[in-house]
């Protein structure tokens, strides 16, 4: 059970400090909070970490590729299975699955790298408000979601380890189109250790926050809609830069295209300076469900 002073951060700390029960393979646990399915954002931090571990502490992961196969079950605990591809001179490469029930739903391939000096360019950040000048989740609890929906309004009552800051909430209470594109800063609740693995893992953790809302934004709806069967289906990430998670990030995101039930969503993670840390790709599964 967690400790009455423990913040929504300890707790996914917790989550994510893995039990080793063999050699290559591992065990997680969900937070008991009455969601229905894991949270992906858990699953692809939980599976970084199972990688880390089986990685030189020298090497920082600087890409994964995932799948996201079958819903998990945060009732059980979910097994890491780690097969340890290669270990170059330069990169390793790790696959990591996830298994519940005897069955796979989830897999990951990740890319560890020794630091390494070279070219460096990066987009700028955009020009958007800074998190100070937005109101905080206090106060939108407060003056904006009195008469939100329920499922809208739940989401944004519920003790979180990220906070998160839209620059615009006209998508969360209109039905009209709009462009598929958003800027959300977030920003850890809790200290996260001063230790780049664990930042890495809380930082893809976040990374699947928000970005099925920019796919559905052209077409006047949200995951709120019950209407909808909506579902991260692929995830891809790479890190660019070392983040000290202590301090907000703006997560700039488009959605180029929706097609055949699917919305595909970029992003890009800035540090307040300007640094991009950074960039993600995911395919979500947005499909209007059957009229019975």
């Amino acid at each position: 059970m967690s400790r009455p002073t423990e913040t929504p951060m300890d707790a996914l700390l917790a989550i994510l400090d893995l039990e080793k029960l063999e050699v290559n393979l591992f065990r997680g646990l969900s937070p008991q909070v009455g969601w229905q399915r894991v949270f992906g954002g858990q699953v692809i931090g939980q599976a970084l970490v199972a990688a880390q571990r089986t990685v030189d502490a020298s090497r920082y992961v600087h890409s994964l590729h995932a799948y996201f196969l079958r819903p998990g079950d945060p009732t059980v605990p979910i097994i890491y299975e780690v097969d340890r591809i290669r270990d170059g001179s330069s990169f390793a490469t790790r696959r990591v699955v996830a298994i519940q029930h005897g069955k796979a739903i989830f897999s990951m391939s990740a890319s560890f790298q020794f630091d390494e000096g070279g070219f460096d360019h990066q987009f700028e950040i955009p020009d958007v408000p800074m998190p100070e000048a937005l109101p905080g989740e206090k106060e939108l609890r407060e003056k904006f979601l009195v008469h939100a929906p329920e499922a809208i309004r739940r989401y944004w009552e519920r003790p979180r380890p990220i906070e998160i800051r839209p620059t615009s909430l006209e998508h969360y209470f209109s039905r009209d189109k709009a462009a598929p594109r958003q800027d959300v800063w977030v920003k850890a609740v809790g200290q996260v250790p001063d230790e780049r693995h664990l930042q890495a893992a809380v930082l893809a953790y976040l990374s699947d926050m928000t970005l099925l809302d920019t796919s559905l934004y052209a077409h006047g709806t949200s995951v709120f809609d019950r209407t909808l069967q909506v579902a991260s289906l692929d995830h891809a990430m790479w890190f660019h830069r070392p983040s000290k998670m202590d301090d907000w990030l703006l997560y700039t995101q488009d959605s180029p295209s929706a097609h055949g039930a699917r919305g595909m969503t970029r992003g890009s993670l800035f540090d307040r300076s300007g640094v991009l840390i950074a960039s993600v790709a995911q395919e979500g599964l947005i499909r209007k469900k059957a009229v019975e």
